[in-house]
């Protein structure tokens, strides 16, 4: 017969014993509770027990931020009366010490311009929006953070040249930016010229069903010279598919 050290049952629990969560360590229940969004750490977790409470509190876990919103919930009443206020309150308790944020389809020009004004440390900005147009909020947003890193943008259908290089001269730290198209393809090298304009100093680049042609690529290599990566996808109207590396 096995010894009792040998039981695959940890002896806490063969004495009925259970291990209370609200007594773990902060850290660890901190690095648990990230693996949650922002919505889901102040609509349920922060409400299980005073000391998960204490920890949703606490600055650190707002340095990133996820705000997933489902795609059709985008133009219900509870975005605006219920969801928002909470992201809201989430940005307020980062004390401006947010660093990263992902936003998906709560991309109003109000709620951005919230975020900048309290986050002027922020490194980096992504968005996913399902309007015709991108928001021009995400350009105020850009024109408020200076230190900003990295913009991932996720747009249905276009994006307006200028509205790119307000990005670049707002944001000279800018090494990282993806566009993402998710509607029709309009063959058109403004947006690259843009980019080859004001963002100099991009070392990664990702484009994704963008119209540019050749004469906009080649803008952008001579344009970006610190370019390491260049990702080109669903493109059409060049040849090269795929990522381009230095």
């Amino acid at each position: 017969m096995s010894s009792s050290s040998s039981s695959p049952f940890p002896q806490a629990m063969k004495n009925g014993e259970y291990r209370n969560w609200a007594e773990l360590p902060p850290e660890l229940t901190s690095s648990i509770l990230l693996r949650l969004g922002a919505i889901e750490i102040l609509q349920n977790a922060q409400r299980v027990c005073k000391s998960w409470r204490r920890v949703c509190q606490d600055p650190s876990m707002w340095r990133k931020m996820d705000i997933r919103i489902k795609e059709n919930m985008v133009n219900s009443v509870e975005l605006f009366y219920v969801i928002e206020p909470v992201c809201r309150r989430a940005v307020d308790l980062s004390q401006g010490g947010l660093l990263e944020i992902n936003i998906d389809y709560l991309v109003n020009t109000s709620f951005l311009n919230y975020i900048a004004d309290r986050s002027s440390n922020l490194r980096r900005l992504g968005v996913v929006d399902n309007a015709p147009v991108l928001s021009s909020g995400v350009v105020e947003a850009a024109m408020k953070l200076t230190l900003l890193e990295e913009l991932d943008i996720t747009y249905k259908s276009s994006i307006r040249e200028q509205e790119l290089k307000v990005v670049g001269q707002s944001c000279p730290n800018l090494r990282t930016l993806k566009l993402n198209c998710t509607g029709d393809i309009k063959c058109c090298d403004k947006v690259a010229l843009a980019i080859a304009e004001t963002m100099p100093g991009l070392r990664h680049l990702q484009l994704f069903r963008n119209g540019l042609s050749e004469t906009g690529l080649n803008a952008i290599l001579e344009g970006c010279p610190h370019l390491k990566k260049l990702g080109l996808h669903q493109c059409l109207n060049i040849n090269i598919v795929g990522d381009i590396v230095k």
